[in-house]
């Protein structure tokens, strides 16, 4: 069965697919860094936050728009540590949010048994699935840039792509390999989601 029908996750114009072991990885090294740095403690990454910031960072302006955010994560894991809400099944999947400027985010979560399939393989399968689909326009895409083999197999899948219609933003730690794709930064989304402003690293 077909992960997305499983999860009764429905075509929206934008969307964001997320390793969401990866993104609580960055937000615990954050975290730490920034807690010795600043001499004071990081909360939990707000989720909501993280999620409108990745939209405006893909190019989503302000509008009464529907943007849908799929998180890939490993079966083991029943939560996000560093980000609030973080339970998978009762606090994220099947939920949405409003914003006030951005429209309603719809988030679903999407759990991979590693011995089965490729947590990488996989977010590239679902990525071509949204590129394929007419009326998604806009698809941002936060795979494992670190370890593993999320990064090339999503670029890999991506570098043919040829449709002038469609923004699809890829979002790393640094630079990496680019192909028909553009390249954004991660981490401005996440320090933002923790709290951390550009006043207090002057």
């Amino acid at each position: 069965m077909n992960p997305l029908q499983s999860n009764n996750i429905k075509w929206s114009e934008n969307v964001i697919v997320a390793d969401a072991d990866y993104i609580d990885k960055v937000a615990f090294n954050l975290t730490v860094y920034f807690e010795r740095a600043l001499n004071r403690r990081i909360p939990k990454a707000d989720f909501s936050t993280w999620a409108v910031d990745i939209a405006l960072d893909g190019g989503l302006r302000e509008g009464d728009h529907e943007t849908q955010v799929v998180l890939v994560h490993d079966k083991k894991k029943r939560q996000l540590d560093y980000f609030a809400p973080s339970l998978f099944d009762s606090e994220l999947n099947a939920q949405a949010f409003k914003h006030d400027r951005m429209g309603e985010f719809i988030i679903n979560s999407v759990p991979v048994e590693p011995s089965v399939a490729s947590k990488g393989q996989l977010m590239a399968d679902l990525v071509r699935m949204f590129c394929d689909q007419k009326n998604v326009k806009r698809v941002m895409v936060v795979p494992d840039s670190e370890q593993g083999d999320g990064y090339e197999a999503v670029a890999r899948t991506l570098r043919p792509e040829d449709d002038d219609e469609k923004r699809i933003t890829l979002f790393a730690m640094q630079q990496m390999p680019t192909g028909n794709f553009r390249q954004e930064v991660l981490g401005y989304s996440l320090m933002n989601a923790l709290g951390i402003s550009a006043d207090e690293l002057k």
